[in-house]
């Protein structure tokens, strides 16, 4: 019988496999991630875009337009592999958040930060401990004890990151516009910054999302906000959809152009959570944004999930932040920001 040898084409390519595998065994220590590397690098193999990137308002940072969100992905298991085919493609922004909300998640990415904390803008958050409706009036004491609660928590953060240092500590949560405008919250992040834990505020807000970015932009203390956003408008965080009465993006776009104006950075999330739907609650609706895409866009080889990211980025974004817990969701999310310029006119 005889034996087919590869040619001398396929033997090249087998050894680039390997060598790409053995590299990332040899960094990460995880044969999953050798494996999926390899795989990635072989024959038939779609190559990844080259990542794009923007200024993230006053930080002045150059931003991948993609920012790993590391919150729900680690909160059970550490998953360096991941973190690190990101980071070697490209992203070097990657957001957490306090383990009151998301677990071990912070000390899950320990190793990770560890090894790239000089190379990566770094993002945690807390929450506030303030149980206050979206436009009730905060009082000092309660200000006050607010501004406490974030400070030890960002100091949990720190000491669950392994690091005396992150880039922005957001306002977790935010749907209050008073305590987004208190003087003792804001104190509270120049005690830390004079201090050398953090470097820019933020907040984060998915709950009366418009009135929190209007107040973040009237103080002028704000590097970053991470608001959640949709091509057909707001995202509510209490309904899980789209929050009603909403105005779609485009008409939202003046309110994100006076808050990049005053020198923030705007990260979006849950740009496309209602394709996904609610698990065992009901399905998503993929078509769900259609309506506003172009024909560009609507026609374009992406999925439903990559329409839905693209769109955000070219109408008002510089960035969005995504949930990652596989290497299919990763490569998928990059080729959307990434290439998002491309399909939207």
């Amino acid at each position: 019988m005889k034996t087919s040898l590869p040619s001398r084409r396929t033997f090249v390519q087998l050894l680039a496999m390997l060598a790409a595998g053995g590299q990332a065994l040899w960094q990460t220590r995880d044969i999953h991630a050798a494996l999926e590397t390899a795989k990635d690098s072989g024959p038939g193999s779609a190559p990844w875009p080259k990542m794009t990137y923007r200024t993230l308002g006053r930080t002045g940072y150059n931003a991948s337009r993609l920012v790993f969100g590391c919150g729900a992905a680690l909160s059970r298991q550490p998953l360096d592999d991941l973190l690190e085919r990101a980071f070697e493609a490209g992203i070097n922004v990657f957001d957490v958040g306090t383990s009151r909300y998301y677990n071990a998640a912070e000390r899950n990415m320990r190793r990770f930060v560890g090894r790239h904390r000089d190379d990566i803008f770094l993002i945690s958050k807390a929450m506030t401990g303030i149980d206050a409706e979206p436009d009730e009036d905060i009082s000092v004491s309660d200000a006050r004890k607010a501004a406490k609660t974030w400070s030890a928590l960002m100091d949990e953060s720190l000491s669950e990151l392994g690091t005396e240092h992150v880039d922005a500590y957001y306002q977790m949560g935010a749907n209050n516009p008073h305590l987004v405008r208190s003087e003792e919250m804001h104190e509270a992040f120049l005690a830390a910054r004079q201090a050398g834990k953090v470097s820019h505020y933020g907040v984060s807000t998915h709950e009366n999302a418009a009135s929190v970015l209007e107040a973040a932009t009237e103080t002028g203390w704000f590097s970053l906000a991470m608001i959640a956003v949709t091509p057909a408008g707001w995202y509510d965080w209490k309904s899980r959809n789209i929050l009603d009465g909403t105005p779609d993006l485009k008409a939202i776009r003046p309110l994100l152009d006076r808050a990049r104006a005053a020198g923030i950075g705007l990260v979006g999330m849950k740009a496309g959570r209602l394709l996904a739907g609610r698990g065992w609650l009901g399905r998503g609706n993929p078509s769900a944004f259609d309506r506003h895409y172009t024909d560009k866009l609507r026609e374009a080889r992406l999925s439903d999930f990559q329409r839905s990211y693209a769109y955000v980025l070219e109408n008002g974004l510089d960035v969005v932040n995504a949930d990652m817990q596989s290497y299919a969701t990763l490569k998928e999310n990059f080729a959307a920001a990434a290439t998002a310029e491309q399909y939207v006119a």
